[in-house]
């Protein structure tokens, strides 16, 4: 297994904590393969990484979350700033341009580094991005993130975490009758009941609706000398990031990569949401080298 070397990057505004598996510049003559998420923190890709052991990994804790402690006097999370992070990253590995997994929010901030530094990037896995923008009914989408928000102010992560679950589960456009049903009951999704008081979490408060509320630029990404290749996982059909990833390809003319498992299929059990990463990572890799 190929050693984990922890960094620290100083950039306006935030001790940035990255992780290296393997040598830099990379060996083999292939780019470094940067994976992120958001709101995952690095550790998020340790099922993953692993089968990369030809490739130089490299992951990182994104702005004020994990390791990465933020001293801007901020809490939002953008991916216009997140992209600016990931750009002084890059370039201190001072190892060329990178290819890059992005994942749910991770794969916005990615759209996001393709748009603004597109010669850092020489090919963009974009997995599920959650763009309420490329969604026929987005306006619906974005009434059931207020609903979630609203759960949680209300009531704490349990009730925020039960009614986001219930956003992402549901098949289909947001209809009324999603929006009649009666408020899920987070014991029954396995979530504490008790609150805990705080509202600081980054996926239910407000913190993070810059990801959710992003809109890519089609001409600027579609002339971009970056390879975008948007993927879905095929037991997401029908549900709100899979509806979101299917948009954000037809908005960039193309038609999106089927990968195996859901929206976290990567996973290897962390986070109490496994997924397949062993075939995760071969088709990966398998889409990675058809450039």
């Amino acid at each position: 297994m190929t050693t984990k070397q922890t960094h620290h990057l100083a950039v306006p505004g935030v001790d940035l904590v990255y992780d290296v598996r393997g040598p830099l510049p990379p060996a083999g003559g292939r780019p470094a393969l940067l994976m992120i998420g958001q709101p995952m923190t690095a550790e998020g890709f340790d099922a993953l990484a692993p089968h990369f052991t030809d490739r130089t990994v490299v992951t990182y804790d994104p702005r004020g979350l994990g390791r990465s402690t933020r001293s801007d006097g901020r809490t939002d999370h953008t991916p216009q700033q997140q992209a600016a992070d990931l750009h002084l990253l890059i370039e201190a590995l001072d190892a060329g341009p990178v290819d890059v997994f992005a994942s749910s929010g991770g794969a916005v901030t990615a759209l996001e580094l393709v748009a603004t530094h597109p010669a850092d990037v020489v090919t963009l896995v974009a997995h599920e991005p959650p763009i309420n923008a490329v969604l026929p009914d987005a306006a619906a989408a974005e009434h059931a993130r207020n609903a979630f928000n609203e759960a949680y102010q209300a009531k704490g992560f349990g009730a925020g975490m039960a009614a986001f679950i219930a956003m992402t589960s549901w098949q289909g456009e947001f209809t009324d009758a999603y929006f009649a049903q009666p408020a899920p009951d987070p014991a029954m999704v396995g979530m504490p009941t008790d609150d805990d008081g705080s509202r600081d979490n980054p996926l239910l408060s407000k913190s993070s609706w810059a990801i959710t509320d992003y809109r890519p630029d089609a001409s600027v990404l579609t002339a971009a000398s970056t390879r975008i290749v948007i993927a879905v996982g095929v037991e997401s059909t029908g549900t709100y990031t899979a509806r979101t990833a299917l948009g954000t390809a037809a908005l960039l003319g193309q038609e999106a990569v089927v990968f195996p498992s859901h929206h976290g299929g990567f996973l290897g059990g962390e986070f109490g949401y496994a997924g397949q990463p062993e075939e995760f990572a071969a088709r990966l890799r398998e889409v990675l080298d058809a450039d």
